[in-house]
């Protein structure tokens, strides 16, 4: 897997065999990173259940001001933090913490915050309740799930598609006409 724009494009990211991780397609990526723009320069984003860190890395990438990365699993979390120093990547920042939890106690806003909870879990709903109370008033949020799903309250989808069994959504607040 390769970072696919930005002053990384076409860093490799590694990544690790474990079950379950399913990392974000080159083609859902460059379709999420051109409805956001090429560049993300003095955004703050939020990361949750990283994984590989494709989505959070390709923000950095773009020139996010801060890139939050929140994994739970070790060995995710040490190629993270591998990919971190190899890249030199100073905006990101990465915590070893149950994603629903670290939302919960977090008080932070963000301008994008990605959400590609591990489909056989079923957090989509819990993650994305988690997630609309960090999110800026002029922010997005983005979430990948095997089915088409209804925004919470609160929120609506902005842009939306299909790859294969994945469906990804970019969600706004619904007082935010300026996105």
């Amino acid at each position: 897997m390769r970072i696919i724009g930005g002053q990384w494009k076409r860093s490799k990211l590694p990544v690790p065999d474990v079950p379950g991780l399913r990392p974000t397609s080159d083609r859902v990526r460059e379709t999420l990173f051109n409805w956001l723009g090429q560049t993300l320069a003095g955004w703050r984003v939020l990361d949750a259940f990283a994984g590989s860190g494709a989505l959070g890395f390709e923000a950095a990438s773009r020139g996010a001001e801060a890139v939050v990365m929140v994994e739970r699993e070790a060995v995710l979390v040490d190629g993270l933090r591998a990919s971190q120093k190899r890249l030199q990547a100073a905006a990101v920042t990465i915590h070893r913490a149950n994603a629903l939890n670290w939302m919960g106690a977090c008080t932070a806003r963000f301008d994008l915050i990605l959400l590609d909870p591990p489909f056989a879990d079923d957090l989509f709903d819990r993650a994305l309740a988690a997630a609309a109370p960090l999110l800026a008033d002029d922010g997005l949020l983005y979430v990948e799930s095997p089915h088409g799903m209804q925004p919470p309250a609160g929120l609506t989808v902005w842009r939306q598609g299909r790859a294969g069994a994945v469906h990804y959504q970019l969600l706004r607040r619904e007082d935010n006409p300026a996105s």
